[in-house]
């Protein structure tokens, strides 16, 4: 009796001394990006632990990008918003570098005085819109006319360095689609020569997440040949996905976020969305994506709120959560998509399951920035 005693005992004190030095190692052990698409123990651990931490309705918000900025939600929405724990990041849209460093910064003490996770800061600094987005900034050549991966180098080193100096963790960039002459890409591509395109969009890629900032490839499955705009209509591929091949090379070489574009797919037997943008369609986000390519990272809609390709479709935010997105950009509505999505979990299970994976997924890159 003595001895099982002992063996208890000495079993007990082997879990608690396991505990005290998981924790002290977790404390002393500083991640980066890197360790993003690695197994790690000590990882897996702080989010689950973070996770855990939270309620569903506080879990599906992180989810949830809003807009701030001249052309997204007003200030006030927006303070509200992250006051309410409703979101688990914004956009910052057309502004100045004093405007979106101050609420940034307003947002940060938000979340500190409110003891909730911190908010993802996102932006669109691909080098045709950088200073539109940023007002004040240098000025930056268009995307097509870069020429060599060492401007691509230094073009991505100047953006990271004024977004790191703001409070940005993540560039909505770069542009891989190989279509200068489509109405709503124009100058923001490498241009029409593929080999070219995934070059440069490898290097943008390599130079600002070694920098510390999550890049985003974008806009899958690509807008080659496609004539119109998502902003305005709904538009389409019609038969083969020409521009599928640009991205297994980006995913090999660690591409951490991929936007999904609002286009619906026709007279392609595999990939048929059903009149459901691409950003809606399991097919595509799911199965594609994610089990045939093999991409791990995160997966985020275009915006949800101003492109008629999307807007048209009945509970957009919604369908492209259960196609897959871990990250909902700018609903319309962030309650009422919290709310679908609360709703929808309770009946389905299996979704359900989706759902805290893209939480803990979102969590995870938290963790690896450092914000965590």
């Amino acid at each position: 009796m003595k001895l099982q005693m002992i063996k208890t005992k000495s079993v007990v004190i082997s879990v608690l001394f396991f505990i005290f030095s998981l924790n002290n190692y977790a404390q002393s052990k500083k991640f980066s990006l890197e360790n993003f698409l690695e197994y790690h123990p000590i990882l897996e651990h702080e989010v689950d632990k973070v996770f855990q931490s939270l309620n569903d309705t506080t879990r599906v918000a992180q989810m949830i990008i809003t807009s701030a900025g001249a052309v997204g939600k007003p200030e006030n929405v927006v303070y509200s918003l992250a006051n309410q724990n409703k979101i688990g990041g914004v956009v910052f849209l057309k502004g100045t570098t004093k405007s979106h460093k101050k609420m940034i910064d307003s947002l940060n003490i938000i979340r500190k005085t409110k003891n909730q996770l911190p908010l993802l800061f996102s932006i669109d600094a691909e080098p045709s819109l950088f200073n539109g987005r940023m007002q004040g900034t240098e000025k930056m050549m268009n995307t097509i006319d870069i020429k060599t991966n060492h401007e691509v180098d230094s073009i991505a080193k100047i953006i990271n360095k004024k977004l790191l100096q703001i409070g940005f963790h993540q560039n909505f960039a770069p542009v891989v689609d190989v279509s200068p002459k489509n109405e709503a890409i124009k100058n923001r591509s490498f241009g029409n020569d593929k080999t070219k395109a995934v070059a440069f969009s490898k290097q943008f890629i390599k130079t600002t997440q070694n920098q510390g900032i999550i890049a985003t490839a974008k806009h899958f499955p690509g807008h080659v040949l496609i004539k119109g705009d998502t902003h305005k209509n709904s538009v389409f591929i019609a038969g083969k996905l020409q521009e599928l091949e640009i991205y297994p090379p980006l995913i090999k070489a660690g591409v951490l976020s991929i936007m999904m574009a609002h286009i619906t797919i026709i007279n392609n037997a595999k990939y048929n969305t059903n009149g459901l943008p691409a950003s809606c369609s399991r097919k595509i986000v799911t199965d594609l994506l994610k089990n045939e390519l093999g991409f791990k990272g995160l997966i985020i809609t275009d915006a949800l709120n101003i492109m008629k390709a999307v807007t048209i479709i009945n509970k957009a935010p919604l369908l492209a959560s259960k196609a897959g997105n871990d990250l909902l950009l700018m609903p319309i509505n962030e309650t009422e998509t919290i709310n679908l999505i609360l709703s929808e979990m309770n009946k389905d299970l299996d979704y359900k399951k989706q759902v805290y994976e893209s939480v803990k997924k979102i969590i995870r890159f938290k963790i690896v920035l450092g914000l965590i």
